[in-house]
């Protein structure tokens, strides 16, 4: 099948060759102190990367990230026994421009799901390798999404197989009925991209960008930006392990 691809914008390159000049900035959030001491040496041995501080907890972390404003907030789901999806979002609202990549145990389609759909900006499994890891810091620094391709492929298969076929021959199609600007408003919202940060990067208002998100939405049978991710999975747009 032939995929679609939706071209990143001006102001993403910009932003991404603005962003090689500065190492990231990272926050480390997992209740193993061994585990954060590892990622820290493993972090702060690249030459474009470095971590700005850690917390072994979600109460700690929602505090530290308003003051250090790390450009990753790298975090495990499961934490003192709970799992922590819900923080994904207070994490965001606390720090909007840091963009959250989830490092976990987990590999439900269920929590990839959940997190794409509570405003993380990548998923990886604690069993993958450091390179996978590194390029998936990298990958979300840049604004994008970065699922792994162990748990990617799974979110993918979520849907019955003659369904999910007849989603995969039609996205094309779907993709077609889209006007330039919806194509790129598909793209950034499947990217992790927020509407409003979507409205100050292309000069439109909030509520325009909400309006061609919806019908987006619409046109292509969807109804959370999660269900959005997994069609741009299925289709070849956004593909797990790599970025859009």
């Amino acid at each position: 099948m032939e995929s679609s691809s939706v071209l990143a914008p001006p102001f993403m390159a910009a932003l991404y060759l603005k962003n090689r000049l500065m190492k990231i900035r990272i926050f480390i959030v997992d209740d193993h102190a061994v585990l954060r001491s590892g990622l820290r040496l493993l972090i702060n041995g690249q030459s474009d990367m470095e971590v700005v501080g850690e917390s072994g907890g979600a109460p700690s972390a929602l505090e530290a990230v308003q003051e250090l404003l790390p450009h990753v907030i790298l975090m495990d789901l499961a934490m003192q026994g709970h799992m922590h999806i819900d923080t994904i979002g207070e994490l965001k609202k606390c720090c909007p421009s840091g963009n959250i990549l989830v490092l976990t145990m987990h590999t439900e389609s269920g929590y990839v799901r959940g997190s794409l759909a509570a405003g993380a900006a990548g998923y990886v499994v604690k069993s993958a390798a450091d390179t996978e890891l590194l390029t998936a810091i990298r990958t979300v620094a840049q604004g994008k999404t970065f699922v792994d391709w162990t748990v990617g492929k799974g979110v993918g298969q979520d849907l019955p197989a003659a369904p999910r076929k007849r989603l995969a021959d039609r996205a094309p199609g779907l993709l077609g009925e889209l006007s330039p600007r919806e194509r790129e408003i598909f793209g950034l919202v499947a990217q992790g991209f927020t509407n409003q940060h979507i409205a100050e990067q292309l000069g439109i208002s909030v509520k325009s960008v909400e309006t061609y998100r919806a019908r987006v939405m619409e046109k292509l049978g969807l109804r959370s930006r999660a269900d959005l991710v997994q069609f741009a999975l299925s289709c070849g747009v956004l593909t797990s392990g790599n970025s859009l």
